[in-house]
């Protein structure tokens, strides 16, 4: 089954896109998924949505004047569970797309995008068994899933979670793309390289200005 084909300018529609896929992606790799942070944020948004319908209903049926004084308790009841609601969503949640484990090993993923920014953020928390929490932040262009025409590559995606995230490549070893390690090495010995000679070249041409000065005094001298 294709990938819907969505706009490549639209932040939003990439960023969704995107957030579907990974839990997708994570549970067929035999990842089991917590849904508790989804439940409780349902059971917040019902429970106002109730309170309020009861109350609709009631003064409807029995007017205000018998409703009046439950109805003082409900609306305070409402947004109390609407400020838990804002609450977990913006304390709790914090963009959170995946909360599960795999082999005792519990992960979190959340995502976030900057506006005006095709790029597409992650940050990773995972904790293997007898090993210190991890945290790791990752980012890539939504360009690197997303062909020209809108359409969600789901290959590429997989690759960059195989790659960058230990756990991931653990539970499917033939999507980590082991040259991206050996292209990491090579930046950084080049960059290195290139500092060197810099370093290098500037003595050198401090030591000709120097030789160049000194000429010119001998002449002016003679």
């Amino acid at each position: 089954m294709s990938s819907p084909k969505i706009s490549v300018y639209s932040l939003s529609d990439l960023k969704n896109t995107t957030d579907d896929a990974l839990p997708n992606y994570l549970t067929s790799l035999k990842f089991q998924q917590s849904h508790f942070l989804a439940d409780v944020r349902l059971a917040l948004g019902y429970s106002a949505v109730v309170i309020a319908g009861v109350t609709f209903y009631a003064d409807y049926k029995l007017g205000w004047d018998a409703t009046k004084y439950w109805t003082l308790w409900a609306v305070i009841a409402y947004f109390i569970l609407n400020g838990a609601l804002t609450y977990w969503i913006w304390a709790i949640e914090k963009g959170k797309i995946f909360t599960g484990e795999i082999n005792n090993t519990l992960i979190s993923i959340a995502s976030s995008v900057t506006k005006h920014k095709p790029i597409y953020n992650l940050q990773v928390r995972y904790n293997e068994p007898g090993k210190e929490p991890q945290v790791l932040t990752l980012s890539a262009p939504f360009t690197r899933w997303f062909d020209s025409d809108g359409y969600f590559v789901a290959t590429p995606f997989q690759q960059w979670l195989a790659t960058q995230i230990p756990v991931v490549g653990k539970a499917d070893p033939q999507k980590v793309d082991k040259s991206a390690g050996v292209q990491g090495q090579g930046q950084a010995v080049e960059a290195q390289r290139t500092k060197g000679s810099e370093e290098f070249a500037r003595p050198a041409a401090e030591g000709a200005s120097s030789s160049g000065a000194r000429s010119r005094k001998t002449k002016k001298t003679t």
